[in-house]
């Protein structure tokens, strides 16, 4: 069966609905990545050695934490987090359920990001701040994140970009969203129009948010 563009509009409604569904796990997790990731980020960035508030325990930890659930491949973390979805979301099906492992792969994946752009910074810089007397609060708000905050927005568009292809993964669980219904009118039956439409839509919604991603990176980047 090949393209039908008549069976893609009878499947407009569908297409429709999926499409809001991936935007809301991707909404949901997104959000949970930052509010997260971002101080997750910056704790393994000031703790690590050399830096104003090196702790050895507390690099570690956090980093051996944030290493563990990103080898874990996100079909595998899916199974894995069943209890924990089902006691936050109350199902184990659905763009709310889907939400929950998509949150948890994004905290570190987003942390390690922060911290990665953090060690951009010339340390000559925050040694400034140091000498000075600045307080820790002080150089996170006032040094760190302003001058990372180009590199950070490039950060949240990589994220955005992974949690589609995560979103889309979990329509092989029922997660809901383009790769639900990808997986359940385009392989299950074969058919190649519903397939070729998904595809199409992801590529579009990656090129429009990796395009507004690098616009707004350079339009704050003060360099």
């Amino acid at each position: 069966m090949g393209f039908d563009f008549q069976h893609m509009i009878e499947l407009g409604p569908d297409i429709l609905k999926a499409f809001g569904q991936t935007m809301y796990m991707i909404g949901i997790s997104l959000t949970v990545a930052i509010i997260i990731g971002l101080p997750l980020g910056i704790v393994l960035f000031i703790t690590d050695r050399g830096v104003f508030l090196e702790n050895r325990f507390v690099k570690s930890t956090l980093g051996f934490v944030s290493n563990m659930v990103r080898s874990i491949p996100f079909i595998i973390l899916l199974v894995a987090l069943i209890p924990l979805t089902k006691l936050l979301a109350g199902t184990i099906i659905g763009p709310g359920a889907a939400s929950v492992s998509l949150s948890v792969a994004g905290i570190p994946f987003f942390a390690r990001i922060i911290e990665t752009s953090l060690r951009e910074i010339d340390k000559g810089v925050i040694e400034a701040a140091v000498a000075v007397g600045a307080t820790p609060w002080m150089i996170i708000k006032d040094v760190l994140l302003p001058e990372a905050k180009s590199s950070i927005v490039q950060g949240i568009t990589l994220t955005v970009v992974s949690l589609i292809a995560y979103s889309a993964m979990a329509g092989v669980v029922g997660g809901g969203g383009i790769g639900d219904l990808a997986i359940r009118f385009g392989y299950y039956r074969y058919d190649n129009t519903i397939m070729i439409v998904t595809i199409v839509i992801l590529i579009v919604l990656v090129q429009i948010i990796q395009l507004i991603g690098d616009w707004t990176s350079k339009a704050i980047d003060k360099r």
